[in-house]
């Protein structure tokens, strides 16, 4: 342990990755004294597209990151590919968000944040584990941290926030559990040298196949990320009756076959090795708050169904949590935490619903296949799927997908349960 290790803080916050960082950073600009335990040492690598939709861009320039981010790869829109067509597609004008994203190494995010945390006062240890909650009489009241090959040392906090990651062992320890019933993911990726490293448009493909071309549920990506490479991956659904037989490493070989002239990579030549992770989805993880926790980003399962995206969430989920902790350290009255996961099923719940009913719908190959037949012959009806995909909805004109997707959410109240 260093001599910057505290032992007492206002707020320990459990992981240093994007919800943690963030939490991190809004606390410490309210002005309390937070403290940021980050198991892994930045720069660290993680499984991820890489890409940062309008959603996150907007969190980043919120966080004073706009300057920071020029650097790195701008894109466009998407490029959707399916049945032998594509079509690019802009990001749509919105209000609040901005019409562009960027493509950025995780390792260089995640490091970009966490020390803007930090610079804003909060206090990140790197190379840290929570290896367990300190609990008194039922109240979270802080951590045991252990530095590799250190003495374990108690840090005691007014509050907690949980924020370790999709399999969340410091959440789990705590009570949290994953709804089963309810669809996740599993994301393999890595990376490919090319020249067309800094092609203005993310492509997704919509009829990932295996090697004897049977059709798939989930998708392809493919970011250029501006630095001489593309990361290329797949993701894959639960909702697919063989969900689990299918060899996640065979099928991204089979994608990185499949687009390797296009794009002009190598297939069997990667930059590194491929990872691979498990996403929990849709809000399955719970519950999101205790007497003195709070369960933020991937940990509590805040990834979108539609997409797979989960930096955007993080980033929001933990600016909601840093809010409400501030207004509860401000009144000393913990109860405040409790609106918490109300604010979360205001912001998310109808629409991560109808999210987790598009899952299980497209797990079924034909009707997949059909789907993505229909889309890949309409332009108009792809720009309506990309906005409510990507979840950039506009409250202040109701067009063509702001009525389909009020509709779809009239539906889905008829089954509680999904």
């Amino acid at each position: 342990m260093t001599d910057r290790t505290p032992t007492r803080t206002d707020v320990l916050v459990i992981g240093g990755g994007p919800a943690g960082a963030a939490a991190g950073y809004w606390l410490a600009r309210h002005g309390h004294d937070v403290t940021i335990v980050e198991k892994k040492t930045f720069p660290r690598e993680k499984t991820c597209g890489d890409g940062l939709t309008p959603r996150a861009v907007y969190q980043l320039e919120q966080m004073g990151l706009a300057t920071a981010l020029e650097p790195f790869h701008r894109y466009h829109g998407l490029r959707a590919t399916g049945m032998g067509r594509e079509l690019e597609l802009e990001w749509p004008s919105h209000p609040v968000y901005p019409s562009h994203g960027y493509v950025v190494r995780r390792r260089d995010l995640d490091q970009m944040v966490a020390r803007n945390a930090e610079a804003a006062g909060a206090t990140l240890l790197q190379g840290h584990e929570a290896v367990q909650p300190i609990v008194d009489r039922g109240f979270v009241r802080g951590a045991t941290v252990q530095r590799k090959g250190g003495e374990p040392v108690d840090i005691e906090a007014r509050y907690v926030v949980v924020a370790d990651g999709a399999n969340s062992r410091f959440g789990r320890a705590l009570g949290t559990f994953r709804t089963r019933e309810w669809p996740y993911g599993t994301a393999i990726r890595t990376y490919w040298q090319t020249p067309r490293h800094a092609d203005p448009w993310i492509e997704s493909a919509l009829d990932v196949k295996d090697r004897n071309g049977n059709p798939m549920p989930g998708y392809g990506w493919i970011f250029p990320v501006g630095d001489g490479t593309v990361n290329i991956g797949v993701g894959l659904l639960s909702t697919f009756r063989d969900f689990k037989s299918v060899n996640t490493t065979q099928l991204l070989d089979a994608y990185a076959h499949q687009v390797a002239d296009k794009w002009e990579i190598t297939p069997d030549r990667p930059e590194a090795k491929a990872t691979s992770g498990r996403i929990p989805m849709g809000g399955s993880v719970g519950p999101k708050a205790g007497p003195t926790y709070l369960v933020i980003g991937d940990a509590a399962g805040s990834v979108n169904p539609f997409n797979g995206e989960g930096i955007d969430y993080a980033y929001e989920t933990a600016r909601m949590a840093a809010d409400v902790l501030h207004e509860a350290l401000a009144a000393g009255d913990p109860t405040v935490l409790q609106r918490y996961p109300r604010m979360l099923d205001d912001e998310y719940g109808d629409y991560f619903k109808v999210a987790r009913l598009f899952a299980k719908v497209i797990g079924r190959p034909t009707l997949m296949r059909e789907l993505t037949r229909v889309g890949m012959h309409s332009r108009t009806l792809m720009e309506w799927v990309l906005r409510i995909m990507a979840n950039l909805l506009r409250e202040d004109e109701k067009g063509p997908a702001e009525l389909a997707y009020a509709a779809a959410a009239k539906l889905v109240k008829l089954a509680p349960n999904a």
